[in-house]
């Protein structure tokens, strides 16, 4: 009751003029990102951040999270109409959204697409409403050796749990250590890797990282794809909508799953991607006509969209209730959340407690507003793909390089911005995931201190993180995540050298 409660205040917080129209800013540039290729969620915030650094931080961080919710539902609309991904996790959405479409039937694919991000985004919201506040109860008994050992437990399950291949997570991760220690030692006071230059003082600022890792190098990309697109016109009708919400419950199972499983992988660093297609895998392997599938089936829209957005969505409780992002997205937010003098974690729910709760408010209008908006705007959305890309690029470069600007008022900013476009196009090319370098670049400085922290009352000893039962419960499953390929090999071998038919085959 107590969460009811406070998500009523929250509402009484969100519910201004100022912050609804906000509100529809930030859905509106947040579809607009979500529809043109190569941007989509990450990249929206990112590029957009630095327009909020005059507002509160509720206002801000409520516009932040419409952009987000407006980009996980203009996806859709490319993946369906023009076959080409918004983003990485509308890749299944294409499989089945794209034959609907060419089939005529892409009002009923984008409503399917629409009304089920809806629906998985509501349920991680649910989640997030009643399990953040106990989450960040149970935190609030973290001291340095907790924390730290929370942080190894995100380093070691993006390793351990990523759908990357490991070598190049831990190399991507490890660069942004390596660049979180740039500047002053906040121990020690000591300078570290400034080679001299007044400029890296301060450190490499997180939001110049991400716009150039985000924004430029997606730039640079689709520059050299050079994409053209050519995709069926949509117009959706209440007609088609009501129609498709009829058969709706039809799909309550799948739905469910795909809820379950994205809300599970958001809260983990499975991530979105992997959500969408294990939903769809899902939905496939329990339906009774499998071959119906990726020839324009709704039930293929419906599994991964929920799965992705619940994911999505999800991720955002553990940044909330322990400051550690779920998600590349849920990383920028955290940093925006810093710059705002804001430290997510346990002492948000208690130092700031109308702000967390107008955030989780603004999670459930949002999505409502969302939903009406993407219904009745689709054919206006559908034609900024029309544009040539050549037009919108110079624009969004722009943007980027205000966006850095204005964060220290600082030309090196803008030179560090391109680097970073520079570093992220070669990564996206050799296939080096960027999340785990912006975690790292996150969370690298605080994951620092707690160590140090830690080893200081301990005198140097390494057994503080075996000290407690808690804290050596966390320890403990950070290796074991650290390590799980190696484990599941182990037991996947022992399964089958020590299977009945195994032993059947034995000579002896």
């Amino acid at each position: 009751m107590e969460a009811l409660t406070l998500l009523i205040q929250g509402f009484g917080v969100l519910l201004t003029w100022k912050t609804l129209a906000l509100m529809m800013v930030g859905l509106v540039l947040g579809i607009f990102v979500g529809v043109l290729p190569g941007l989509g969620g990450p990249n929206g915030v990112a590029i957009l951040l630095p327009l909020t650094f005059t507002m509160d931080p509720t206002s801000a961080i409520v516009m932040l999270s419409c952009i987000y919710w407006g980009a996980l539902f203009g996806g859709a609309i490319t993946s369906i109409l023009f076959n080409i991904p918004g983003e990485a996790w509308s890749v299944a959405t294409t499989f089945d959204g794209y034959p609907m479409a060419q089939q005529g039937r892409a009002a009923e694919a984008l409503t399917a697409a629409f009304t089920s991000s809806f629906i998985g985004s509501l349920v991680a919201v649910l989640l997030i409403t009643f399990l953040a506040p106990s989450i960040a109860s149970f935190a609030l008994r973290f001291g340095p050796p907790e924390f730290f050992a929370v942080y190894l437990l995100t380093f070691c399950s993006f390793v351990g749990l990523s759908r990357e291949q490991k070598h190049k997570t831990i190399i991507s991760m490890t660069l942004g250590l390596l660049l979180a220690g740039v500047g002053m030692d906040t121990v020690s006071g000591q300078l570290r890797m400034t080679f001299g230059s007044s400029e890296l003082l301060r450190g490499i600022n997180f939001l110049v990282a991400v716009i150039g890792l985000f924004g430029i190098s997606e730039i640079l990309l689709t520059m050299e794809e050079r994409l053209a697109l050519r995709g069926h016109a949509a117009s959706i009708s209440l007609r088609v909508v009501l129609r498709v919400w009829r058969e709706m419950p039809r799909y309550w199972v799948t739905l469910l799953r795909s809820s379950i499983i994205g809300c599970w992988l958001g809260i983990t660093p499975g991530g979105a991607i992997a959500a969408s297609f294990m939903g769809y895998n899902l939905a496939k392997r329990f339906a009774k006509d499998k071959e119906s599938f990726g020839k324009g089936r709704i039930e293929g829209v419906f599994a991964p969209e929920t799965a992705a957005h619940a994911s999505g969505t999800a991720a955002l409780l553990p940044m909330l209730a322990l400051g550690i992002p779920g998600s590349g997205t849920a990383a920028i937010l955290l940093g925006g959340l810093m710059v705002w003098g804001l430290n997510p974690g346990p002492l948000l729910f208690v130092e700031h407690k109308s702000f967390v709760w107008g955030l989780i408010a603004s999670m459930y209008l949002g999505n409502v507003v969302g939903l009406v908006l993407v219904l009745t705007t689709v054919p206006i959305f559908a034609a900024i793909l029309r544009v040539p890309f050549s037009a919108i690029a110079p624009m969004i470069v722009v943007s980027c390089a205000i966006g850095a600007y204005a964060i220290q008022n600082a030309m090196f900013d803008i030179w560090l911005m391109l680097v970073f476009g520079v570093v992220g196009y070669v990564f996206k090319k050799i296939g080096i995931p960027l999340a785990p370098f912006t975690l790292a670049l996150v969370l690298g400085s605080r994951a620092e201190d707690s160590f140090r922290l830690a080893m200081i009352g301990a005198g140097g000893d390494l057994s503080v993180f075996w000290s407690n039962a808690l804290v050596g419960s966390i320890t403990t499953l950070a290796l074991l995540l650290l390590f799980w390929p190696a484990i599941a090999a182990a037991l996947e071998w022992a399964r089958g050298a020590f299977s009945p038919r195994a032993q059947l085959r034995s000579p002896d």
